[in-house]
């Protein structure tokens, strides 16, 4: 019987202790010569891959063994980048302007290690490229009398792509197109491509998603054929509950934002008589719908997850069943999975059951409400829910019984507020402000912990191969860093003493409510890895969980959908095992589709951010120092609440000096400090729409004024602006 890609791709690494030739690998290997051709086919097709590499004199080697590191190039404005490696345990290799080669952002490409420093970090030069990121490029058409030139809307691709004349699809000078790569930069040419598709004037709402869409990948519409199975579905009929837990009498409820439209999580609780709870997480059955192999569910795992941008969401489902039939709408019998946990008093999980059930929302509340009725305690909407207040002071309860748990176990909760973009009926950006959380976001995010945590917990039991949320221990060279770090607060750590979540919870309460707090969380959250998907059962070091995995989110995530269907197997007590080697290639897709969709969603967010700053050039505000570099610090407003840069080429009055380990910048003769953390007053000098950059002149430091330009005006400290109903995404908790 063959080996698999997998245990073959294993039998070819263990052999190659040292270099060898295609014939040395296929004797020693024993393959017969009736079947070596499609053993050579295998070993290039590996090669391809990266996990080993062909050298000079056509021999194979391991390439960790070589000082060649396998990986995906992130390129910055600038013209320098990093190769992200395919090892997540890996760090990240420097590659100069000059390391490139021929290689482009997001290709993925072999890169020789030629020096590491003490600290860890490592430079290095493209020696291959394996596989380009992209055929294709979205950006603004350039117009000339030879042809014209597409420039990049992103900026880590630092080419500009040749367009011939005939080539250019009659685009309009200034319009965005998307162009194809024909012919790839060398050292001697240019990239070279075609325009294939004209999206019109850059600066129209629907323009901007379709150029967000092009510039990250992002599959916006859907297939016909996948749009035709979407809508051929119904409403669930009696003859669907039966088998079913029938749960259509309890009171349960969805607590969501004010302009969702998927409710994919309902709860209900029931108060025990020995002062626990019992608690129902009911979550849409996405998986009665969507199976495995149908079209649907190849789109749906394509896309990984839905990407929201203020006032549009590119969904991972079509809206018939995200919006529809298994959003948990209210009064109507929807299908679902449930997880029913019960506490004790002190909110210690008991026991967990699983069903597949059918349930009834009897009201669709938003945290607003909820928090009117908890924390305002505002008599219209007590009035309005008179028959659930009850049934949300008992959540509350619960809720802080089970969140004061987490954090006796070391769980991490940084807790800062995110942007929220305010549109107008034209979907430009109205206002800005800072998104509340509330006592109704922190129950639903303790029960969507607490079910994803109590599900993953089962998977691990079951011995059979399941998916987890992971999140890895920080880099040890970042921890020392961070070390040192607390060091200059006087907070010494003994470098023999770990550092663990528990600690770090520690640090955080040691600094809370303090004017160094945000810079202490600032620097601790940089020092943390990226929570991913995977297979193998690490924990989730930032929750303080043992166990922990996404069961909670199927209409917009597809490891929950996996999840899902993995449970479902354990509740039938039936089904196919799954694959252990698809589960993995799933979860790290997920995951790299994951990490794409916050890249455009961050990206969508600083334009926006832009344009609505763009209205404000010559305006002054007040800020705090938000970031430092070697070319300059940011600095976050306090209104609006968003990010600019001021360069240290625009500090006159001395040369500063960057201190790494202090995050600051010191004035060479003067001994004045920028540090993280410092309260500023600057004044908005430009804005750069196409490079997401506001570009910020200092007024004064401290109480000390640095400059006013003549001329300028001096904004008023204003406040707050009234939030107006805000086009936002659900908050992904889990992080």
């Amino acid at each position: 019987m063959p080996l698999s890609d997998s245990k073959f791709e294993e039998r070819l690494k263990a052999l190659l202790v040292n270099p060898l030739s295609m014939r040395e690998i296929l004797t020693r290997l024993k393959i017969p010569l009736a079947t070596r051709s499609v053993a050579r086919k295998r070993v290039r097709a590996i090669a391809e891959t990266g996990a080993v590499v062909r050298i000079k004199g056509g021999r194979y080697g391991l390439p960790e063994k070589m000082n060649l590191v396998t990986g995906t190039i992130q390129g910055h404005p600038d013209g320098f980048g990093f190769l992200i490696p395919d090892e997540p345990a890996e760090n990240d290799v420097f590659l100069g302007p000059r390391s490139f080669n021929d290689a482009m952002h997001g290709d993925k490409v072999i890169v020789r290690v030629e020096s590491t420093k003490p600290d860890g970090r490592r430079e290095g030069r493209v020696i291959r490229v394996l596989e380009r990121g992209s055929e294709t490029i979205v950006g603004t058409f350039e117009k000339t009398r030879s042809g014209g030139y597409v420039v990049p809307f992103d900026r880590r691709v630092t080419h500009d792509i040749f367009i011939a004349t005939g080539d250019s699809k009659r685009a309009k000078d200034g319009y965005a197109v998307i162009a194809e790569i024909t012919d790839f930069p060398t050292k001697a040419r240019r990239p070279q491509g075609k325009i294939v598709k004209v999206l019109g004037k850059k600066d129209d709402f629907n323009v901007e998603i379709e150029i967000s869409a092009a510039k990250f990948k992002l599959r916006k519409d859907f297939p016909p054929a996948v749009l035709r199975e979407a809508v051929g579905f119904k409403a669930p009929v009696e003859k669907d509950f039966k088998g079913r837990l029938d749960l259509r009498d309890k009171q349960v409820v969805t607590i969501d934002g004010e302009t969702a439209k998927d409710f994919d999580d309902a709860v209900d609780i029931e108060k025990l008589s020995n002062g626990g709870w019992r608690l129902g997480v009911h979550i849409a059955d996405v998986s009665h719908y969507v199976k495995e192999g149908a079209k649907l569910d190849v789109e749906a795992m394509a896309r990984a997850t839905s990407v929201y941008f203020p006032g549009a969401v590119i969904p991972m489902l079509p809206f018939e069943l995200s919006n529809d039939l298994c959003s948990l709408n209210p009064k109507v019998a929807r299908l679902t999975l449930s997880c029913v946990m019960t506490f004790s008093r002190a909110g210690v999980l008991k026991k967990s059951e699983y069903f597949e059930s059918v349930i009834c929302s009897a009201e669709r509340m938003t945290y607003t409400d909820v928090a009117a009725i908890l924390e305002k305690k505002d008599e219209t909407v007590i009035s309005k829910y008179k028959g659930l207040v009850k049934t949300f002071k008992e959540m509350e309860k619960l809720a802080t019984a089970i969140r004061r748990q987490r954090q006796k176990g070391g769980a991490i909760d940084f807790d800062l507020p995110e942007p929220e973009i305010i549109l107008d009926v034209t979907g430009r950006p109205e206002s800005i402000i800072l998104a509340e959380r509330n006592v109704a976001h922190r129950i639903i995010e303790e029960f969507m912990l607490a079910a994803n945590s109590s599900v993953a917990h089962m998977l691990e039991n079951s011995d059979l191969p399941a998916m987890y949320r992971v999140h890895d221990a920080p880099d040890p060279v970042k921890l020392e860093a961070f070390r040192e770090f607390l060091g200059t607060f006087g907070m010494r750590l003994k470098s023999s003493e770990k550092i663990t979540s528990k600690k770090m919870q520690g640090i955080l309460a040691h600094f809370a409510g303090k004017p160094e707090e945000k810079l202490v969380t600032h620097v601790l959250l940089r020092s943390m890895k990226q929570a991913r998907y995977s297979i193998d059962n690490i924990g989730h070091f930032g929750l303080a969980f043992d166990h922990y995995t996404h069961f909670t989110s199927p209409i917009r995530r597809y490891p929950d959908l996996v999840v899902h269907r993995l449970l479902k197997k354990r509740i039938r007590k039936k089904g196919k095992t799954p694959d252990a080697e698809v589960l993995a290639q799933v979860a790290d897709h997920a995951s790299k589709m994951e990490r794409n969709a916050d890249e455009a969603e961050r990206d969508m967010l600083k334009l926006r951010q832009t344009q609505y700053m763009a209205a404000h050039v010559g305006d002054e505000f007040d800020g705090i120092i938000s970031g430092v570099t070697a070319f300059g610090f940011f600095v976050e407003l306090q209104t609006p609440p968003v990010e600019g840069l001021v360069r240290v080429t625009s500090l006159f009055d001395d040369y500063y000096i960057y201190d790494e380990t202090r995050h600051a910048l010191t004035g060479e003769r003067s001994g004045k400090v920028f540090r993280l953390g410092d309260s500023v007053r600057v004044l908005v000098e430009n804005v750069l729409l196409e490079r997401r950059q506001i570009e910020l002149l200092l007024v004064t430091a401290g109480k000390k004024t640095v400059r006013r330009p003549a001329g300028r005006k001096k904004a008023p400290k204003t406040g707050r602006p009234q939030r107006k109903g805000s086009p936002r995404r659900k908050k992904r908790f889990q992080k």
